[in-house]
């Protein structure tokens, strides 16, 4: 098991996927290997992550990974969760299983990617069972120093705690621009602090996660009636009450909607006691194998961006 009992440095936790697909599209499918395979999402990740390095400094830093991107646990409490992003293989006569939706030209790379990175030496975790999400979640439960996590995706927006460091990057156009998530920005746009921010995500919903939320309950009405009545429980313990200061329709609809209240905190809640795997998280000053690193820069001609994030490692 990993142990932070005696590490006070600045942690960096990447939400690998949200990043490589951001690169796949902010990088041109031309750029390729010599054999003609595109690397468009390998290159682009690798200057995500010399950029990264570069500006924020971290002591630490892990990719961190979805071992499993749709969690049978979370699913068997919310059906439709992530509903839409799957497949079903009809064409192989197979099982009729089910995987996610990602570009053709896309999941070739991730291997690739995988390679690269274990290879510079940067610590690459995921766990059978979880998502990306839950073991950025557990690293920043267990961490005693700052931790930045880097990731296109709101609902790490719950993790957000100044008082212990926890702050989120949130790229609005590659990573060169990053809006430094903290409580002031979260109760600024949403007011709700970190730790409200699961009330807000499960009652507005979330239509790309296939999370319904509550019918008519945007994110502005929900943000109201987390600031009235403090927190979800709160919000329940009104629609039993006759004198609360509920209208008519938000009463009818919340308490219509308690078979998904009771479930969606699981669901929309990042876990916190993954298993993770003992893994050296120091950030590397040189490359773990260089010899395997010189074959696969040759093999998909990853050229200087691999030679600048091995610069910035350097520093």
């Amino acid at each position: 098991m990993w142990d932070v009992t005696q590490r006070t440095d600045r942690l960096m936790l990447l939400d690998t996927a949200s990043l490589y697909f951001r690169a796949y599209f902010g990088v041109p499918d031309s750029v390729r290997a010599p054999d003609g395979t595109p690397v468009n999402a390998v290159r682009g990740l690798l200057e995500f992550i010399t950029r990264l390095v570069h500006d924020h400094h971290p002591d630490s830093l892990v990719a961190c990974m979805d071992a499993d991107w749709r969690p049978q646990w979370r699913v068997d409490l919310i059906p439709s969760y992530k509903a839409h992003r799957v497949a079903q293989e009809t064409e192989t006569g197979q099982d009729g299983s089910y995987t996610e939706e990602i570009p053709d030209t896309l999941s070739p790379q991730v291997p690739i990617i995988e390679d690269v990175l274990d290879a510079v030496g940067i610590a690459r975790v995921g766990v059978e069972g979880y998502e990306a999400d839950d073991v950025i979640g557990t690293f920043t439960g267990r961490a005693t120093g700052p931790v930045d996590i880097v990731t296109g995706d709101r609902d790490l927006f719950q993790l957000v705690d100044d008082a212990r460091g926890r702050r989120v990057l949130y790229p609005l156009k590659g990573v060169g621009t990053l809006q430094v998530t903290d409580e002031e920005l979260l109760r600024e746009k949403y007011g709700v602090d970190g730790s409200g921010y699961v009330d807000l995500a499960l009652l507005r919903g979330d239509p790309s996660d296939g999370l319904p939320g509550v019918p008519g309950i945007g994110e502005k009405t929900a943000a109201k009636l987390l600031a009235q009545f403090g927190d979800l429980a709160g919000i329940m313990a009104a629609v039993d009450d006759p004198k609360s200061k509920l209208t008519p329709s938000q009463r009818k609809r919340l308490d219509e909607s308690r078979p998904y209240i009771a479930v969606a905190p699981t669901v929309v809640r990042v876990a916190g006691d993954v298993p993770l795997p003992d893994v050296d998280t120091a950030l590397p000053r040189e490359a773990r194998d260089p010899a395997a690193l010189d074959k696969l820069a040759e093999r998909w001609g990853l050229g200087g961006s691999l030679q600048r994030l091995l610069t910035t490692l350097e520093r």
